[in-house]
């Protein structure tokens, strides 16, 4: 894999007209507080830094500790701006037919599948509000986009049955990254995750992964940000942010 220069401060550099609005969504905002941690551990990688074999050892398991936690704060982020667009649609959508028609057409599917013959009549009037939270709910308690592997299919196929958004992975691509280049490359450091978390048999895991690793983490963040806030707009008249 290609490295990826840091900043003064550890952190991979992003050129601006790659990110999101640091003023954007609730869920970027929350990203940002989150990943402060991986920055903390770049900045101990350079404190503990030199020849010796212990300490060597010592910077191998902050570099797979960062791996992890870089994951983890992605399939956070995926999960809360799909709950934060779902709130904003529930608030601020006029009536049910503003819906996008993959919402809609999802959500007919689940309420005929619905062994209660009368489910359908919980869309009546405004009731396909309370319908659209408690589909989130039970989303996320059968763990359906509660992404333990929030590799590019699954990020993909969350995004779908949650909002509609046929493929939120097509609009990851920036100079010189196609969309099947930045899943590629996601799926393998998420591969690499799952293999340090599982399995323990990663022997070598270095600080320049970490950083193109953030460094990637944070485009797809952006992108899918500013998708999700398209999406919203187009059913409600309103920006997510």
């Amino acid at each position: 894999m290609r490295k990826v220069a840091a900043q003064p401060n550890g952190r991979a550099a992003v050129p601006r007209k790659d990110r999101e609005d640091k003023m954007a969504s609730k869920a970027r905002a929350a990203f940002d507080e989150s990943r402060k941690d991986v920055d903390r551990l770049l900045e101990i990688h350079g404190l503990i830094g030199g020849p010796d074999k212990g300490r060597r050892y010592q910077l191998g398991v902050l570099n797979k500790s960062a791996i992890v936690l870089i994951s983890a704060i992605w399939e956070a982020y995926c999960e809360d701006i799909a709950s934060e667009a779902i709130e904003h649609i529930v608030a601020e959508s006029p009536k049910s037919s503003a819906l996008s028609k993959e919402i809609r057409k999802a959500v007919a599917k689940e309420l005929k599948d619905d062994k209660n013959e009368l489910a359908v009549w919980n869309i009546a009037d405004d009731g396909w509000r309370s319908v659209l939270r408690s589909r989130l709910k039970t989303m996320q308690e059968k763990r359906a986009w509660s992404l333990n592997t929030p590799k590019a299919a699954q990020i993909r196929a969350s995004f779908a049955n949650a909002l509609g958004i046929d493929d939120i992975t097509a609009e990851w691509r920036w100079e010189k990254m196609s969309s099947a280049q930045a899943q590629k490359k996601l799926d393998t450091y998420i591969t690499l995750r799952g293999e340090i978390a599982h399995r323990g048999s990663v022997k070598e895991c270095y600080k320049w992964q970490v950083q193109d690793f953030l460094n990637h983490v944070d485009r797809l963040v952006g992108k899918t940000g500013k998708v999700v806030n398209k999406h919203v707009k187009a059913m409600t008249g309103k920006k997510l942010w």
